[in-house]
């Protein structure tokens, strides 16, 4: 980018500087940093102009705030460190006076602001020291205490530049030796003691670096007499002061200062130095500095060769080890430990000997720090440290214990594991990974520095980690040494850290192609069971140990056998992610243990080593004893071994591990019993004989018998212990029946299960709930081990003794009681063969039972109990509810004496559950049902008061159907019940019974047959149609009846459809009043039934009409206030045009709840299917049923029908044109709308509607909506694409404006975009964009989304038309949708192509930007100043507006504002 010409700088760089200048003050710190930059971007360039406007404004404000001399003082110095050689010499003299002069005018200490002058001389002394003295040295005269920051000067400047200050720093320290002794406030003390601190260290690195010194002459001798002097004072008198800050900077001094003293000096001082520092720890909170000290004399002490040093070595190493205790850090311990390492290491162990907690943890950290820090020296020494470092180790304290697991990591590093004894570190790294969650979390620990379990266990699982990842040459330590902790129970905690570290390791051995055969047997007998067994069993437990152990089973499985490899390949990958997906609370842990164990069957299968499972089952057997705590883990590991032995075919081991199982087991313990039982049924599933031989032997054992004392004081617990041994062997039965192969197990039964079982039976278990519990289980999952075959008086008799017995002997103050609930699932096991082999004539009741209840009662309570039989899907139990209802009701009617002539108030209640019977599927049942209506309607009879020896014509007539309900064609069968309602129903059915029936009838629609739901549609329209006229204050009821809700079948959907059909035509005005009320919106009932009154032509012309009548008339919506706290107006939707306009919708046969589907079916119904086929593509109807998509739905619509339907446009049009008008602005946004998207279709010229749609939206454009003015402006940008020769409008007319509308504003840019794409090949287009380019660029960072969305569009649509191949293509690659824009960098680039390609044009994008500097937005002013920074200013004549402008909006409100023009300023130059 080209730069101005001089006069423009010459012109307006003093105005700019100065605008800069003066807004270096603002309140925000962005800005503060911004004006710095920029006025150091004018400074880099033209650095003498800006150093004298700085100082001139400095000089002509002499009371300046603080705040503002230091942020210029600060912009002085940035200058002059980085453009110090273009600077004149001239200058830098006025500067090096100004600097001095801020620095010293005040008398007092104001940091910010001296330090800031300070800053400046320290940065010209860089290159002009001699001057920087000449000044400084000035004011630092002999017998006059100077001012503290001449003071603070002189100690920078020998930081910055130490080759130039040594050679003054003889002469300094000639002058300040006597101020030292007339300084008597703290802050001078402290200067002076810094300044010290920092000339000896500038002299020492001098002298270290005389290669590169300019005097190379200099000698250490040269400063000695001088700083020992300054020494004396120091040491003897200013670090006994009360400040602690001054008695700090005294120590920093003295240790440096000490490299400086003589030798002698120094050796007699350090008896003085040495203790003096070290008592300063107790006064001093900031110990670095002492430590920093002290490190400093003891290294000039070494260096020098002090002897004097090994005297004061035990008061040292006392002091530093108690000042170790709160710090955990010894910076003198590797200068000690060179010099002295026997009694440094003998000391540090000897102290860790000592039981108190903090000096343990002090001795730690030193040992940490020596091991670290001084490896050579330490070698010989490393078995030593091995052998003391297992008294800490043995310590109960979690603090020491975290330092110990600090030191073993430190010991690895440097290969003391791999020594002998390094195993033992190993194991306290493991024991302390199993370390158990700490108890009562929830109390806050009093002491900040306490060590939970929980991070002193996770401490050492990254500690593990990392050896095992980090320290390549571990891993022969640790494999297989980690493998040996992971079958000990102590250590079931560390499980998951054990297993993620061998999993790293075993993938290095297999990496290396190693193939460990060498196990012990043992070792994987032990590893297997505890693997696959337990920890897989419960994965979540122990930290979520079952993934990292199946995946440490998947990496060794050719370790454990080679024959696994393949299986666990294919079977854990599946289990590991089962776990992945699942949490402790949602893992089904059924499933999961059947999964486990039918891994542990397969890999037992694939295994194929009798000797090897056979080891495995003993190993699980003696690891029993180890779980006795963990009983859920100790019942599924029975179950393994369960699983184990049926792979087990040595008979005589079998029965040995059974009876050690059966000998082992603690029997008063109800979890372990049943995990015995379990594991036993297991068990028989492949050694029924065995198992079934050993359980009788062992209930034969001295295990049953009781033991009696001298004086029979134990009879009551040997009792207990006895009958709870019997529980186990009861529940082992039960087990064994269920486990056992079915084949097998029936014959044995009776024989040995139930007589075994038979023997507990009476026993004292009764009295005790758990051994009850027992029982029960056993009984119940004997019956469930396909039992069919049992002889039903056992059955029977379990019951009765199961009802008397055990529920009896429950206490009644509570139902549910787990005795109870297992009763009552044995009985539900025991009556199912029972029932399976029930025959039909047990389900003939009695008749003396029904005796003693009244006819009416019975019917009832029959119905009420038989009522879900007959309607059961299931065929025998319809038959047999059907027959056993027929059999009740013929009784009845024989024994029926009626003494007063009554009414029968069911007898519509029973003929409609009944009736639809006679199309049963079963033709038994739709016999019955014909002689349940017959005995039913003479039952009516009696009751009316007809003889029992009458015969009606009518009901005898319902004989002869039974023969045609014998043919199975269902319409012979509908047919047949039309006839029989007829007959029946019809004629003697009390019009009191009739409500009751059509209800019934309606209760069958949703039957179990559908045979019989079509029945039911069948018999209500006939009863409908012949005795529908008396029914009117039905209608509501049935309209809104809530079955219809749940019907399926079609052809019954469609009978209900005609049985409302009836009713309208019978009752047509209450129909309508009935639908009209019901409420919006319609369920799938309601819809249904204006679908069944459309399909009838008459009575939907007749609804029609009323609808139509009453929607021309009523308003759409009402206004309702809103809350008073919160003002406005509501539009609410009035409830008859809601309620009519769905009536138009149903009765053009669509299902939806809004208006527009009638809209919908309407295109249906003139056949508009192209019109109809593309909404559905597109989604439009759902698009305008929302509000905040109605637009675009409609813009769909018009699209679609300006394609496929443009005959029909001129009556639409014509007919939508007086709703623009409308008060109403909803109908005025659908129609501009509609118009809008029409303009853009070229159908409208050819039919002649241009004009009128132009005219239209000409008038909208003044809308008082906002929303409608922004249609009718993208209306008049589509007339582009719909009628080009049409396009007649100026661009400054529809160009991007101010407007505060972001919609007016989108439509605009938007306009315009479009209209660029008739004029693409126009020059005045050309011109056009130009103009409005810079409008189009700037809103580009517009607040609104959708304004820079239609900036990006139309700058790429307007890019073919600028007129620069590089501006086109930066429009096409960067200004997408979907992208977000780098603007800075975007607008950095594009204005140079814009200068290089239209250099005459950038006068006109000045005068277009400038009018934004004064926009609603900041994000556009803050643009618009970038924009002028970013283009290269312009002549003198033409730069008149920019920087007034700019200087105006560096007072910009908006800090981002503030912060661009700032920018901008700083391109000035």
């Amino acid at each position: 980018i080209a730069r101005p010409s001089l006069t423009v700088l010459t012109l307006f760089f003093p105005e700019v500087t100065l605008a800069l200048l003066d807004a270096a003050n603002d309140k925000d710190p962005a800005v503060q940093e911004q004006v710095r930059k920029s006025v150091l971007t004018l400074g880099k360039q033209q650095p003498d102009r800006v150093l004298a406007m700085c100082q001139d404004y400095l000089l002509k404000h002499p009371k300046l705030v603080v705040i503002h001399r230091v942020v210029i003082l600060q912009t002085i110095e940035l200058i002059v460190s980085t453009r110090i050689e273009d600077v004149s010499a001239s200058r830098i003299k006025s500067i090096i006076s100004l600097a001095s002069d801020e620095m010293t005018r005040s008398k007092e200490v104001l940091p910010d602001w001296q330090q800031a002058a300070s800053n400046i001389l320290v940065a010209v002394g860089n290159k002009y020291i001699n001057d920087i003295m000449e000044e400084i040295l000035s004011k630092f005269q002999p017998g006059v205490l100077p001012h503290f920051f001449v003071v603070q000067t002189l100690a920078n400047l020998s930081d910055s530049n130490v080759y130039g200050m040594v050679p003054f720093l003889n002469a300094i320290l000639g002058t300040m030796l006597p101020m030292l002794g007339i300084a008597k406030q703290d802050n001078m003390k402290w200067v002076f003691s810094s300044a010290l601190c920092h000339f000896s260290d500038s002299i020492l690195e001098y002298l270290a670096n005389l290669d590169k010194a300019p005097d190379p002459t200099v000698r250490k001798d040269t400063f000695c007499s001088e700083i020992y002097a300054a020494y004396e004072i120091l040491f003897n008198t200013w670090i006994q002061s009360r400040e602690p800050k001054l008695r700090l900077t005294v120590a920093d001094a003295v240790g440096s200062m000490c490299h400086l003293m003589p030798s002698d000096k120094l050796e007699e001082q350090i008896p003085k130095i040495i203790p003096t520092i070290m008592s300063l720890y107790k006064k001093n909170n900031e110990h670095y500095v002492i430590s920093k000290s002290l490190c400093q004399v003891i290294d000039a002490s070494v260096n020098m060769g002090s002897r004097v040093l090994e005297t004061q070595l035990d008061g040292l190493l006392f002091v530093l080890h108690h000042f170790c205790l709160s710090h955990w850090t010894s910076p003198c311990a590797v200068l000690s430990v060179n010099s002295f390492p026997d009694r440094l290491v003998m000391f540090v162990l000897q102290k860790l000997e000592n039981s108190n907690e903090r000096s343990r943890m002090g001795s730690l950290a030193v040992l940490r720090h020596l091991i670290n820090s001084s490896t050579a020296t330490m070698e010989s020494k490393k078995l030593l440290i091995l052998a003391s470092i297992r008294q800490p180790m043995a310590d109960h304290s979690n603090k020491v214990k975290k330092r110990v697991v600090q030191v073993i990591s430190a010991m690895a590093h440097h290969g003391y594991l791999e020594l002998e004894g390094g195993e033992l570190l190993v194991r306290f790294i493991v024991q302390n990974c199993a370390l158990p969650d700490t108890f009562q979390r929830s109390q806050r620990p009093t002491d900040p520095e306490e060590v939970t379990n929980e991070a002193l266990r996770t401490m050492c699982d990254n500690t593990l980690h990392l050896l095992t990842t980090t320290v390549g040459r571990l891993a022969d330590v640790l494999w297989p040494k980690l493998l040996y902790y992971l079958t000990p129970s102590q250590y079931s905690n560390a499980t998951s850290p054990l297993c993620k570290s061998l999993i790293v390791l075993g993938n290095i051995k297999c990496n290396f192609g190693w193939v460990y055969y060498w196990f012990y047997y043992f070792l994987k007998i032990k590893y297997n069971c505890k693997m696959n067994l337990y920890f897989s069993s419960f994965p979540f437990n122990s930290r979520g140990h079952g993934a990292p152990s199946l995946s440490l089973l998947q990496v060794l499985s050719i370790n454990i056998h080679p024959n696994t490899e393949t299986l666990w390949e294919k079977e854990i990958p599946p289990l590991l992610a089962m776990l992945e997906e699942s949490t402790a609370e949602s893992l089904d842990k059924k499933q999961w243990d059947e999964k486990m164990l039918k891994l542990l069957s397969e890999t037992l299968a694939v295994i194929e080593n009798e000797k090897w499972v056979c080891s495995l089952a003993a190993e699980a057997t003696k690891y029993l004893s180890t779980y006795n705590n963990a009983q859920e883990e100790k019942s599924f590991l029975y179950r393994c071994i369960g699983v184990t032995l049926q792979h087990c075919f040595n008979k005589e081991f079998v029965k040995k591990q059974l009876q050690e199982i059966l000998l082992a087991a603690r029997h008063n313990d109800a979890v372990e019993r049943e995990g015995v039982a379990m594991g036993i049924g297991l068990c028989a599933n492949s050694h029924l004989e065995g198992t079934l031989a050993k359980l009788e032997e062992f209930g034969k054992s001295d295990a049953f018998k009781k033991s009696q004392s001298i004086f029979n004081l134990l009879k009551d617990r040997n009792d207990v212990e006895v009958e709870k041994v019997k529980s186990t062997l009861i529940l082992c039965y039960g087990q064994v029946a269920l486990n056992a192969p079915p084949e097998t197990i029936l014959n044995r039964i009776d024989q040995d299960i139930l007589r075994s079982i038979s023997k507990h039976f009476n026993t004292k278990v009764l009295s005790m709930s758990q051994e009850t519990s027992s029982l029960i289980q056993s009984v119940g999952v004997t019956m469930k081990a396909q039992l069919c075959h049992l002889p039903f008086i056992f059955c029977l008799t379990c019951i009765t003794y199961t009802e008397q017995d055990f529920i009896k002997s429950e206490q009644t103050d509570s139902l549910r009681t787990p005795v109870r609930h297992l009763v009552m699932s044995t009985c539900a096991n025991l009556l199912y063969p029972l029932l399976q082999c029930f025959e039909k004539r047990n389900f003939l009741i009695t008749q003396q039972s029904f005796q003693c209840l009244k006819w009416d009662q019975c019917v009832v309570l029959f119905l009420q109990h038989i009522e879900t039989w007959l309607n059961s899907g299931r065929d025998h139990e319809r038959e047999r509810a059907i027959i056993v209802t027929s059999h009740i009701l013929a009784y009845f009617l024989d024994h029926l004496n009626v003494k007063n002539m009554v009414s029968f108030h069911n007898v519509g209640a029973l003929l409609g559950r009944l009736s639809p019977r006679c199309s049963d599927p079963l033709p038994a049942i739709r016999a019955a049902a014909i002689d349940c209506i017959y005995s039913l309607l003479y039952i009516q009879l009696r009751y009316e008061g007809f003889s029992l020896d009458y015969k009606d014509e009518a009901v005898e007539g319902l004989l002869p159907f039974k023969d045609e309900l014998e043919n199975p064609d269902h319409s012979v069968l509908y047919k047949t019940c039309s006839d029989l309602t007829k007959v029946n129903a019809d004629k003697r059915l009390p019009q009191q019974q009739l409500t009751t029936l059509v209800f019934m009838l309606f209760e069958g629609l949703v039957d179990s047959q559908t045979n019989c739901c079509r029945a039911s549609s069948v018999i209500l329209n006939t009863l409908l149609k012949n005795r529908g006229g008396g029914l009117q204050d039905l209608v509501p009821e049935i309209n809104s009846n809530r079955k219809m809700l749940c019907l399926d079948l079609f052809q019954v959907k469609v009978a209900v459809g005609q049985t409302v059909l009836i009713l309208a035509s019978q009752h047509l005005q209450t129909v309508i009043n009935t639908l009209i009320n019901q409420p919006l919106p319609y369920d799938s009932w309601t819809s249904e039934i204006w679908m069944s009154l459309g399909a009838d032509p008459i009575v939907a012309t007749q609804i029609i009409e009323m609808v139509m009548e009453k929607l021309v008339v009523m308003a759409p919506y009402v206004d309702k206030k809103e809350m008073m706290t919160r003002g406005g107006t509501t539009k609410v939707a009035t409830s008859p045009p809601l309620a009519v306009t769905p009536f138009k919708r149903e009765l053009s046969g669509a299902h939806s709840q809004v208006a527009a589907d009638a809209l919908r079916i309407l295109l249906a119904r003139v056949q508009l299917d192209e019109v109809s086929k593309r909404l559905e593509e597109d989604k439009a109807w759902d698009a305008i049923k929302e509000a905040s998509t109605h637009i675009t739905g409609v813009t769909l619509l018009a699209k679609a029908m300006a394609k496929h339907a443009g005959p029909r446009l001129p009556a639409i049009i014509e007919c939508l044109c007086p709703f623009l008008n409308n008060i109403y602005e909803c109908q005025r946004i659908t129609v501009t709308a509609f118009f809008s998207e029409l303009l853009n279709h070229h159908v409208v010229t050819e039919l002649m509607l241009i004009d009128v749609l132009l005219n239209n939206m000409m008038e909208r454009v003044s809308d008082p909506c906002c929303t409608v003015r922004m249609l009718a402006v993208r209306g008049l940008g589509n007339i582009a694409t719909g009628s080009p020769e049409k396009v007649n409008v100026k661009w400054g007319e529809f160009g991007p404006t101010p407007q505060t509308n972001d919609d007016i504003r989108y439509a605009s840019i938007l306009l315009m975009g479009n209209l660029s794409k008739f004029g693409s090949g126009e020059p005045v287009f050309k011109d056009q964009i130009h103009n409005v380019l810079v409008s189009l660029l700037l809103h580009l960072v517009d607040p609104d989304p959708q304004v820079v969305k239609a900036c990006k569009f139309a700058m790429r649509v307007c890019a073919p038309v600028v007129g620069s191949e590089q501006i086109t293509a930066m429009f096409q690659n960067h200004l997408h949708d979907d992208k977000s824009l780098h603007y800075g960098e975007f607008i950095n680039d594009l204005t140079k192509y814009l200068i290089q390609d239209f250099p005459g044009m950038l006068n006109f994008y000045h005068i277009s930007v400038i009018q934004f500097f004064k926009s609603n937005w900041p994000e556009v002013r803050a643009a618009a100043a970038m924009f002028i920074g970013t283009v290269a200013p312009l002549p003198v004549s033409e730069c008149t507006d920019q920087i007034p402008g700019l200087v105006m909006l560096l007072q910009d409100s908006d800090p981002v504002v503030r912060v661009k023009a700032a920018e901008a300023m700083g391109q000035f130059h």
